[in-house]
């Protein structure tokens, strides 16, 4: 599919049917936004390691569908933005005391996907003159709750919250994390109108009543780890070392080169790594008598038999691929969140006469 959309594409033809038919084996309803690299956020540290490692290392090494770097079962990671900012007027009652509502949409999460892990990351970075300072800020009350119903106007929005977490932080010149395992609550934000994200107050602890203080910085991201099962089924695991296909010409059944360049498909905008891919292909014939090179079964070796006596009633066996290899792919969704892919079955590594 890969060959035949880059094909139509590089002669002109209208290939929208054929895009729609790869991003639906991408696992993706639609073609993403296509906004502004310089508009959008970095990739993630953490999410650019496991990416070179899943490019580096052998599929043997690794568990097939396993996100080792958080111990899970998954082909998906997201990291997922705040969408949320500081209440309006928080600071009103108690002077430099921020509340922020925190809001993490999981819309993009298909009703198939499994999630196993959703981690809860907030930053504290200390004010900006203290940082040039290279000094630690004041010790802060960090206090999460998880927003259960909104709030009307003129209520109380504490009986509207659940405690989830308390913590003293004091933010220094490289500021300080905090992580936690919000997975079970994430997984009750997918369902409809459950989601009203959650509130996070600061709360100065050491500072001098007389002195003005600057609330720290506040960076939120949600890594959510899950596995979409139709694109993790059991394959046969590829070879230790991935081949290239020869470039010595032959018509007997072989894999052929073909390299996808995504920014010859026009999807170079919302896909951050790899710029392309080999993908390959298989085409030649499947000769009497079958070698053992071409990876033929009994099966094809008798209809082989049978076609070699009488041409008109058998076909020849099919040229198909036999061994596939994995590809990872890191690309910005629809609501700019950076997302890390794993897909089965993307590069043809041998073929075989069936």
């Amino acid at each position: 599919m890969p060959g035949l959309l880059l094909l139509l594409v590089l002669v002109g033809v209208d290939a929208a049917p054929q895009q729609r038919l790869l991003l639906g084996a991408l696992g993706l309803s639609e073609r993403p936004f296509a906004g502004s690299r310089s508009g959008r956020r970095d990739v993630p540290p953490a999410l650019l390691r496991i990416f070179r490692r899943s490019e580096r290392v052998q599929a043997d090494e690794v568990e097939a569908c396993t996100v080792s770097e958080y111990g899970v079962r998954g082909n998906i990671i997201r990291y997922v933005q705040d969408q949320g900012g500081v209440i309006p007027g928080s600071g009103m009652v108690c002077p430099g005391c921020v509340d922020q509502h925190l809001f993490f949409n999981l819309a993009a999460l298909e009703s198939l996907e499994v999630l196993y892990l959703a981690q809860l990351h907030v930053h504290f970075m200390s004010a900006a003159r203290v940082a040039r300072l290279l000094q630690s800020g004041p010790t802060i009350s960090a206090v999460l709750y998880k927003v259960v119903r909104p709030t009307l106007k003129g209520a109380d929005p504490r009986v509207n919250r659940r405690l989830l977490l308390s913590q003293s932080v004091r933010p220094g010149p490289e500021g300080v994390s905090v992580t936690m395992d919000v997975t079970s609550l994430a997984e009750s934000w997918r369902r409809p109108a459950r989601n009203y994200g959650l509130l996070l107050e600061l709360r100065p602890l050491d500072t001098d009543p007389d002195q003005s203080w600057a609330a720290p910085s506040v960076q939120a991201s949600l890594v959510a780890v899950s596995l979409h099962p139709q694109q993790c089924r059991s394959r046969q695991r590829r070879s230790a070392t991935r081949s290239q296909p020869p470039v010595s010409p032959s018509n007997v059944c072989k894999a052929r080169r073909l390299y996808v360049d995504f920014k010859d498909v026009g999807w170079q905008d919302w896909i951050i790594a790899p710029q392309g891919y080999m993908a390959n292909y298989c085409h030649g014939e499947c000769p009497f008598p079958l070698s053992d090179s071409l990876n033929s079964t009994n099966h094809a070796i008798l209809q082989t038999l049978v076609h070699s006596l009488d041409p008109g009633s058998t076909p020849q066996p099919c040229c198909v691929p036999v061994r596939f290899s994995p590809i990872s792919m890191l690309y910005y969704d629809n609501n700019d969140n950076v997302v890390l892919r794993h897909y089965q079955d993307m590069v043809v590594d041998e073929c075989g006469c069936r």
